[in-house]
């Protein structure tokens, strides 16, 4: 009966050491957003320390979200690389929109990825770029993604596995759920018919050369912005000059506030191709809790492109290539 007893014991030990990974990752996310760090959401972001732990678990497919030539060099230990042109609709005139559900389902399936696993994304633009595919998967109803907050730099200051070798994996046969959630999403119609009032902030994210006409950026064909926007720099909301993480929770309400972007408003976000805008949408909703909060798919490109719609102007352009 000895033997049988210690049999038992030895099997819930096995049992309860095997905890899935993805539960540890819910509960530290769960015990963070309780301890530290006054977020009203972390259920989406990830810190390097936690990552560390749990990025050999079986479930867990780390995306390096930068330009291949810059993943070949130096990446995340099994990171798989996606960019920006893998996930855009190529059959229009102008570039930026999002790929349809169909063209994102074959890209999973052809990296391996599955329905069941947690995407861990990160870059090296304070996660500009990340936010654009958590924003992009969200639409389209997967939400078992985290931004790695400070990303590729805070990783790196914090001495994790780098390498140049790449893992592949087997291929799979991804689907997103049946259902979408486009409660993020802003389409060109959904701008030309909004009312701007003191209910509402048609937000533009992007710099003040750009956002005055000065600066035309590659990929617009005209100079500007949306006539009654409200300029804030997505970049303000990281601390760029040292660990590219978001800023805490009351600089960042503080940022919004001062500007009158609260949280009763309605707010269309928009920059040069919704990406940087896509980062004031996590930043709103996740961070601080906004609940009316949209990014406007084919932002300044798309607007520019129209002949026929306005655009106000501040003073003399320069193009940028």
């Amino acid at each position: 009966m000895i033997w049988k007893n210690k049999i038992a014991i030895l099997l819930i030990c096995f049992v309860s050491c095997k905890k899935d990974s993805k539960t540890q990752l819910k509960d530290m996310s769960k015990e963070r957003l309780n301890s530290n760090t006054g977020y009203y959401s972390t259920k989406h972001l990830i810190e390097c320390e936690e990552l560390m732990m749990l990025q050999t678990a079986s479930n867990i497919k780390i995306i390096d979200f930068r330009k291949p030539k810059v993943f070949l060099k130096e990446h995340i230990v099994n990171a798989i690389n996606i960019w920006r042109t893998d996930i855009e609709d190529n059959s229009l005139s102008y570039k930026g929109i999002m790929a349809s559900r169909s063209k994102i389902e074959a890209l999973f399936s052809r990296l391996g990825i599955k329905q069941e696993d947690e995407l861990i994304i990160y870059d090296d633009s304070g996660a500009c770029d990340s936010s654009r595919l958590w924003w992009l998967l969200k639409n389209y109803g997967f939400h078992n993604v985290k931004i790695l907050n400070g990303g590729f730099t805070e990783w790196k200051r914090k001495k994790g596995g780098l390498t140049s070798n790449f893992i592949k994996y087997d291929a799979s046969n991804f689907k997103f759920p049946f259902k979408k959630n486009m409660s993020l999403y802003a389409s060109l119609e959904d701008i030309k018919s909004l009312i701007i009032d003191e209910n509402t902030i048609l937000l533009d994210t992007r710099n003040e050369d750009e956002f005055s006409g000065k600066r035309q950026k590659k990929g617009s064909s005209r100079s500007g912005h949306i006539p009654n926007s409200t300029l804030l720099d997505w970049a303000h909301a990281v601390d760029f000059n040292t660990t590219k993480k978001f800023k805490s929770y009351k600089d960042l309400l503080d940022l919004y506030q001062l500007k009158g972007i609260t949280k009763e408003k309605e707010i269309y976000v928009y920059c040069h191709s919704g990406v940087r805008s896509a980062h004031t949408a996590f930043v709103l909703t996740e961070l601080l809790g906004y609940k009316n909060v949209k990014n406007y798919d084919g932002s300044w490109i798309e607007w520019s492109f129209n002949k026929d719609l306005p655009v106000q102007q501040d003073t003399i352009t320069t193009i940028f290539k």
